[in-house]
């Protein structure tokens, strides 16, 4: 985890972030789920799913919700009643889509590196489209596709890796190697049909996705049965309240505008991933040990940096609110996990009133990443996940106990 993660200090009291739901209801969930607890409300989610969905007016539209962010099926089934697809980057996600009820051809996978039983796996389950990161995956696709007697109807895409549009990544085909794919996909009577293009993880800059349109349809047209684009994922999600926020209406408008203008009709494919799910996820947790530092205010809880993403990777900083706690007054605040691991903070310099054992905190924005890359590390089982729905509550998920740790262990 990365040890040098900026945690800015919010010294403006008067426009603190504020709880999705009220401290009454969240002691309510506390006293019958426990804590700590994950809490999703729908309205948060519906709302965004509105949001995104209205923003791109090209009528080829499909949205596939990228379920590596967040994998709970109750949560998936509102994507499924949204008419979204499921993007999946996994066997493990395209198992959870079917059992949240997408179809198989609602389902779009876009990962890298599957062995032959994966590869079989997946079109045993009647995946239609599948966006391939090399050559040697696209030729074992196409040998399975055969040996499987061709069961169904198949279209195949490419990750695109061109770095001046994608930056150096490991992941994806060069258009000097569309030729050779082309001449595989031909072999076994498929069409290489689809581009994907992917930005990148959590970009909030509007501007390195509409720049670069014109240049992935450019190569797109490299490939002569081309028929869809899947305009990837990686839109970032403003976990910083006051920061950057990627406009969704300005990059529908000129994504159609530029579509709107091709030879050919083609269908568009778009994969928001913590964009839709980050902002209707929060971690409650309780605090269970205050101790002063000078004028630094630490804050023991009764969760880990463990249950929330990896900030090497997904970023390390969350909005951090206090739910029960009287006073006005804020203190340069560090949230400490429950371990001793020299770096479990849920959060540094946090701007935060003096706290008690037993006072709520509400960890803000965890939809994504959160329960998803939640692990068992220094043997804390997870805790369990609570939807919201009007003024309602259920589990949907339950909390683990020390039983799991003992999970196919042979002893």
């Amino acid at each position: 985890m990365n040890q040098n993660i900026n945690y800015p200090v919010d010294s403006r009291v008067s426009d603190l972030p504020q709880a999705p739901f009220s401290t009454e209801l969240a002691e309510e969930l506390l006293t019958t789920y426990g804590s700590p607890l994950y809490v999703y409300v729908n309205d948060v989610l519906q709302q965004t799913i509105r949001r995104i969905t209205k923003a791109i007016t090209y009528p080829r539209t499909h949205f596939h919700f990228a379920s590596v962010t967040n994998g709970n099926v109750a949560l998936l089934r509102y994507f499924q009643q949204a008419n979204w697809g499921l993007h999946a980057n996994t066997p493990g996600d395209i198992y959870l889509g079917l059992q949240a009820g997408f179809a198989p051809d609602c389902i779009v996978y876009s990962g890298s590196n599957l062995n032959r039983a994966d590869m079989e796996q997946v079109l045993a389950w009647g995946l239609t489209t599948l966006n391939l990161d090399s050559l040697s995956q696209l030729q074992l696709c196409c040998d399975v596709y055969q040996e499987q007697s061709r069961s169904h109807s198949l279209r195949l895409g490419l990750r695109l890796n061109q770095p001046e549009l994608t930056g150096d990544s490991r992941i994806g085909v060069r258009p000097s190697e569309f030729p050779t794919a082309i001449a595989q996909t031909q072999q076994c009577g498929l069409p290489l049909a689809g581009l994907h293009f992917y930005r990148g993880t959590g970009t909030n800059a509007t501007s390195a996705f509409t720049q670069t349109i014109q240049a992935v349809l450019a190569t797109a047209q490299l490939l002569p049965d081309w028929s869809y684009l899947d305009f990837g994922g990686g839109f970032g999600y403003p976990y910083h309240h006051d920061g950057a926020v990627f406009n969704w209406e300005q990059f529908g408008a000129e994504l159609t505008g530029h579509l709107n203008r091709c030879d050919r009709p083609i269908d568009l494919l778009i994969e928001p991933g913590r964009a839709a799910i980050a902002g209707c996820g929060t971690l409650l947790t309780k605090v269970v040990s205050v101790k002063w530092q000078d004028d630094r205010q630490i804050v023991g809880v009764d969760t880990t940096v463990a249950n929330l993403s990896v900030p090497a990777v997904h970023g390390g900083y969350r909005q951090i609110v206090a739910l029960t706690s009287p006073s006005i007054s804020r203190h340069l605040t560090d949230v400490c996990g429950n371990t001793t691991y020299s770096r479990d903070y849920l959060g540094r310099s946090c701007s935060l009133p003096p706290l008690a054992p037993g006072d709520i905190l509400a960890i803000l924005d965890v939809g994504a990443y959160g329960y998803a890359m939640s692990s068992h590390f220094l043997h804390r089982p997870r805790p369990a996940e609570v939807l919201l729905e009007a003024d309602r509550h259920r589990l949907i998920r339950h909390r683990e106990d020390y039983q799991i740790l003992l999970m196919n262990q042979i002893f």
